[in-house]
């Protein structure tokens, strides 16, 4: 191989190992109609005010990085599209609440370089059922080694998720 070859070659390993690899596991809009079917509600909006801030970051650990949340609701189930970052990137999450469980959880879009195992359908169901009890989830969700932040990413946003339920 030529040196110029093997530093093109370089050189494109380390931009992916870098970027870590944006997967896209269903887009948002493909979420919602899974949830709703063609009957899409229309998308609504929540301020977070500093009171909410505030709770919130009692759920995260930080503010919410966004001063809005939308969200999509017939009346009996509402859809939460969610982002919380796992160790450097947004790991964008879909949540299903009803009656103050949650109902679904679904990862949309994974960004780091690893720890994509939450992904996994086996992974999510665990929050099934998941209420929301003094600031934490009311069922076990087990880690997953070399996924630490990612774990905690999501179980955050499964509390917040369940909290924007109470306020919508």
């Amino acid at each position: 191989m030529s040196f110029l070859f093997r530093l093109m070659l370089l050189a494109l390993l380390m931009l992916s190992t870098v970027q870590g690899g944006e997967r896209v596991y269903q887009k948002p809009s493909e979420f919602l109609h899974t949830v709703f079917g063609t009957n899409l509600p229309a998308t609504q909006a929540l301020t977070l005010t500093s009171s909410h801030q505030s709770r919130i970051k009692r759920l995260l650990g930080h503010p919410y990085r966004t001063s809005k949340v939308r969200y999509w609701s017939d009346g009996t189930k509402t859809a939460w599209i969610l982002e919380e970052v796992g160790k450097t990137e947004p790991i964008t999450t879909g949540f299903v609440t009803k009656g103050g469980s949650i109902q679904e959880v679904k990862v949309l879009i994974y960004r780091e370089s690893h720890g994509y195992e939450v992904s996994s359908s086996n992974f999510c169901k665990q929050f099934r059922g998941a209420t929301l009890n003094n600031n934490q989830l009311t069922r076990e969700v087990r880690n997953i080694a070399g996924a630490t932040l990612s774990v905690r990413a999501l179980g955050g946003l499964g509390r917040v998720a369940l909290y924007l339920d109470t306020l919508k």
